[in-house]
């Protein structure tokens, strides 16, 4: 899975998707993942509530549950023992295998741009059979901007208000999915252009879209 492909033509369809709560329903793997650190470290978790608010990178939670001085430390090891607990729960969010599918019949690409771990996002879209053009890790928020420019992404669609924050920042539009912890109201208060309530609506959107 290629993590950098030259920018496409200016004509080109690049459609950009967060990971997280918009292509995959993370919860349960990420839940047993930290279950498994909580045990390992001795450390009380409140997995249900870490699960509650998906969508910056695990150092940003762990800073919750550890000193700040374990921290690193600490996600080195999440990361580590990830793909052991998190893979096989997780489940393709609805209409993301056939969100893939409208943007290629219509000869575009598909950028998938995460504050994920690279290897765990690619371990995760492989299970699921799922094969974007481009796939970066470990970028957040306004960061996420750098790979949408360098793809020549015009949209970014992802659940959380940091997913706005960075497809304004690229000049892509933004596509809100209601899917992940940021509600209809939050997405557009941040700036979201179009919001849905998930996938499922995105390639009836995505015609009236490429039809203007």
């Amino acid at each position: 899975m290629p993590a950098h492909q030259p920018t496409p033509p200016p004509t080109a369809l690049t459609v950009g998707f967060d990971l997280d709560m918009t292509l995959i329903d993370s919860r349960p793997g990420i839940k047993a993942a930290y279950l498994a650190l909580s045990a390992e470290t001795g450390t009380p978790i409140d997995t249900d509530l870490v699960v509650s608010r998906l969508g910056p990178p695990v150092d940003e939670e762990l800073r919750n549950w550890f000193p700040a001085g374990a921290v690193a430390a600490t996600a080195d090891r999440y990361r580590e023992i990830y793909p052991a607990h998190a893979i096989t729960p997780t489940p393709a969010l609805p209409g993301a295998r056939e969100s893939f599918a409208a943007i290629r019949e219509r000869g575009g690409r598909t950028i998938v741009v995460t504050a994920k771990h690279r290897p765990s996002a690619e371990l995760h879209l492989i299970h699921l059979g799922m094969e974007p053009d481009v796939l970066v890790g470990s970028l957040w928020a306004e960061a996420k901007a750098r790979a949408l420019r360098e793809h020549g992404a015009s949209v970014y669609v992802g659940d959380h208000v940091g997913d706005v924050r960075g497809a304004r920042t690229a000049g892509a539009l933004s596509v809100g999915v209601t899917t992940g912890p940021c509600d209809a109201a939050e997405l557009r208060a941040a700036g979201a252009d179009v919001v849905l309530s998930s996938l499922t609506e995105f390639p009836s959107w995505l015609k009236t879209y490429a039809a203007r």
